[in-house]
Parts: C-alpha cells; sequence; structure tokens
C-alpha cells in the first residue's frame, strides 16, 4: 500500500484522502468518550488502491492517540478491524 496524506477535516467530521481531483472519505461523529465510525466512501475510478485501508488506520490512529474508543457503523471498517485483531481493545458495540 502506498502512504498518503490523510487529513482530519474537523469542520466535516471526515478523514479525508484527497486523490486525481476527488476526496475519498471516512464519515465520523463523537458520542461521549468514543468516535464512532459512520461511513467510507472512495470514488470508484480511484478503488483498489488501498485508500479505505488508509482512511481506516488513520481514524485508529486518531482514537488511540486522543484516548477515545471507537464504535464501528460503517461495513468497511467493521472488515478492516476483523483484519486487525490487536484494534479489538478499542472498539466498543454501537448502542
Amino acid at each position: 500500500m502506498q502512504p498518503y496524506n490523510v487529513i482530519n477535516n474537523e469542520q466535516r467530521q471526515q478523514f479525508q484522502l484527497p486523490v486525481e481531483g476527488e476526496i475519498a472519505f471516512l464519515e465520523y461523529r463523537f458520542k461521549e468518550d468514543s468516535i464512532v465510525l459512520m461511513h467510507t466512501e472512495v470514488p470508484e475510478r480511484l478503488g483498489g488502491r488501498g485508500m479505505g485501508t488508509a482512511l481506516a488506520a488513520a481514524a485508529f490512529d486518531y482514537a488511540k492517540a486522543h484516548h477515545l474508543k471507537v464504535k464501528v457503523y460503517c461495513p468497511f471498517v467493521r472488515t478492516y478491524v476483523s483484519r486487525h485483531p490487536e484494534l479489538a481493545s478499542l472498539i466498543i458495540n454501537p448502542s
């Protein structure tokens, strides 16, 4: 996977990855002491380059750095977590 420069757009509550004039993003919200990962979207023509993975990794890095638990609603991020069992201690079940 090539390194990507993920941007945290706090105003839009998105981790964003601008590439070739388009933006891949992972939407989030905050609830109590957790970050809630809502939805990942990568433009179709940019798919298959690891951008979704880079966005998910950035979200978990952010959670760790800010001592937040993570609630996952996004199916893509759920799959990412299943491939990274070391993240299990950060996950809390959505209520």
